[in-house]
């Protein structure tokens, strides 16, 4: 392994390549840790603290070993980051000529056909929409990936999307005219033939099918698989092996077909009355679970009989289109696949209502104008184990959140892993030095109403010792805005609000500013990456325990009970733990890196479990003490000043 050694070095290639690279022990033992577990076939947990370089860790041992790899990471954004950012420094630094290619999934592709029989259609746009829909096929005449992120000045999030992408429903496959020249299938050719690939986990949850084998048509035969962000695989992978059938699905099916009619089908005027119908009855239905956004046990539906009669009307409705389909499926091809779709979401909300197995989760959530209805599995953990059998690869799992006071027994028995080796790097940052965790005296408890109005008086004078430049976030969005509320007046710093903006708004708006204060909820607790005096503090208002009243969680409560568990310190505690972790990751990004984590939640210390959340912080200095809090950041501010930079 002195390759890893020489290569990590501070005079070695990445050295060379990298400016300002610092070498790290951890990394290289990382490095050799992966090799050997490639070389031997041999599967491995790797938990790599914040700031270990886990990303190049595992990219060259995956190159040198000349296997075919697949690397999936936590999101789109990573995706990206790891394909152009990541890769062309490792492939300079090391010499070994490679393949590699990025893969998302459908959604993520301008699909030509669907966007040229949009433009002709003269059913349901607006102005803004065709001059989107305009914008799009310029675009796309451009491009040569297809790929809708790289398109600005039109968000990836934007509705009109649905119309110039396609879906596994509406896609025709081989029988579409534009087939030779899709982006989607060009990808797809790259994604086999490549010797590294990039994907993300609904990507590989997406095509991970037990019945059919392993690994779809989508993902090459791979020897090695690396699940970066690994913590979230058993949450993405418990989505994707679940049935969901949606108000959106069922209206745009209906909006779909109606295109159609209109084109080959207008001598069958039954065929436009039942779109209709169903499009009027799907928003019936989301008017009968009530105004509230809402994740529900599936006993609140089956206990109202306002919804009962409105979901059977519903499929009553959808059953009808169905037949008007069949009826008009022998005219095209278009027609035919919207018969098929309508089936298919038939068969799927009949196996989500008339579900009795106990084997199931049954829920359903309601959005702003729709709503889901959804079966998540129970458990994943044999499903998962049974998939990497078939599979004989070597699978590596990292990230810098997956063990719960040393220990891997949560995560390992989510994905049925077993006795798997695992390992664990430290963060090479000295957290006694640069950091200080503030754990205020005389909190309130976390049940008192008044908790949010409480813990502002306490937050207040850490915000002012910082001069902002902090992330204050919550468990609930209702504290957030609680707390926004309460601070607006009282606090002289930029207040950025998570939902006023989008999130890679607000993030860049964070670093321009340099003194904000961001208030977030979950999506900031992980996978975002501020270096430097922007971000000096970390506040949190509670341990962040999953709400009881999840359906999916109460559910799974319910059945480590029944079989004679501890259903808070199986599931409750890990979960909560890891979450704080990546909260608390959020502070520490860089080795010049200083800040404050504050944690507002008394349950801490006054709890016996409090310990184990203690155990699995950073070695961070702790004081109870606001005074040391300013002193703490009277040193910062006068370092700064010293080196011309004031925060």
């Amino acid at each position: 392994m002195t390759e890893f050694k020489s290569f990590f070095s501070s005079e070695g290639a990445l050295a060379n390549i990298l400016e300002g690279y610092q070498p790290r022990n951890a990394q290289t033992e990382m490095a050799e840790a992966i090799a050997h577990a490639i070389d031997e076939n041999q599967s491995l947990i790797a938990e790599a603290g914040t700031g270990t370089g886990k990303t190049f860790a595992y990219l060259a041992p995956a190159i040198l070993s000349g296997k075919k790899t697949v690397i999936s990471t936590g999101t789109k954004n990573l995706q990206d980051q790891l394909f152009n950012k990541d890769l062309p420094i490792i492939r300079k630094a090391l010499k070994t000529p490679f393949i590699s290619a990025l893969l998302k999934g459908r959604s993520n592709y301008v699909c030509s056909y669907r966007l040229k029989n949009a433009l002709e259609s003269t059913f349901g746009f607006g102005k803004e929409e065709a001059a989107a829909l305009t914008k799009i096929k310029s675009w796309s005449q451009r491009t040569k990936t297809g790929d809708t992120s790289e398109m600005t000045g039109l968000s990836e999030s934007d509705p009109i999307w649905y119309m110039a992408t396609s879906t596994v429903d509406n896609c025709l496959g081989q029988d579409c005219p534009d087939y030779s020249e899709c982006f989607l299938m060009k990808a797809r050719k790259k994604a086999q033939e490549c010797d590294l690939l990039v994907v993300n986990h609904h990507l590989l949850c997406a095509d991970w099918s037990i019945r059919e084998g392993g690994f779809g048509e989508l993902l090459p035969s791979a020897e090695v698989v690396i699940v970066d962000e690994a913590h979230q695989l058993a949450d993405t992978a418990t989505n994707f092996l679940g049935t969901h059938v949606g108000g959106r699905q069922l209206i745009d099916l209906a909006n779909d077909t109606l295109i159609e009619y209109f084109k080959d089908a207008t001598d069958l005027p039954e065929l436009r009355t039942a779109c209709e119908d169903l499009e009027h009855e799907v928003k019936d239905l989301r008017l009968a679970f009530g105004l509230e956004l809402k994740r529900g046990d599936w006993k609140d539906i089956s206990t109202n009989p306002k919804i009962v009669v409105s979901l059977n009307e519903t499929r009553g409705k959808l059953q009808r289109l169905r037949d008007q389909l069949k009826l008009a499926s022998v005219k095209t091809k278009d027609l035919d696949l919207c018969y098929q779709r309508a089936n298919d979401l038939n068969e799927q909300l009949q196996s989500i209502i008339d579900d009795k197995s106990g084997k199931w989760i049954r829920w359903y959530e309601t959005h702003r104008k729709t709503f889901t209805l959804s079966r998540t599995p129970l458990d994943i953990a044999k499903e998962f184990q049974a998939f990497m059998q078939q599979h004989k690869s070597t699978w590596i799992f990292t990230s810098a959140t997956l063990s719960v006071a040393d220990k891997f027994d949560h995560f390992a028995n989510n994905l049925g892993l077993g006795d798997i080796q695992n390992n664990v790097w430290d963060s090479p940052f000295d957290f006694a030095s640069q950091s200080l965790f503030y754990h205020p005296k005389g909190l309130p408890k976390p049940e008192d109403a008044n908790f949010i109005p409480a813990i502002i008086e306490y937050v207040l004078p850490v915000l002012e010792a910082s001069k902002g430049r902090a992330f204050f976030l919550f468990t609930s969005h209702r504290a957030l805005k609680q707390a926004a509320e309460l601070l607006e007046n009282r606090i002289q710093y930029p207040l950025l609000i998570q939902g006023n903006k989008p999130k890679a708004q607000l993030l860049a708006e964070f670093k321009r500013l340099g003194n904000a204060i961001l208030l977030g909820t979950a999506s900031f607790w992980e996978g975002v990456d501020v270096r430097g005096e922007a971000l000096s503090c970390v506040i949190i208002d509670k341990l962040p325990f999953s709400s009881p009243g999840d359906p999916i969680l109460k559910a799974r409560l319910e059945a480590i009970s029944e079989r004679g568990g501890n259903p808070f310190f199986e599931h409750q505690l890990p979960t909560a733990v890891i979450a704080l972790r990546q909260g608390i990751g959020r502070l520490i990004r860089d080795e010049t890196d200083r800040g404050v984590l504050m944690v507002c939640d008394p349950r801490l210390l006054k709890r016996s479990y409090g310990q184990i959340f203690l155990d699995s912080v950073p070695g961070m200095k702790r004081t109870r003490d606001i005074a040391d809090v300013q002193a703490f950041f009277k040193d910062d501010y006068a370092k700064a000043m010293s080196s011309g930079n004031t925060p």
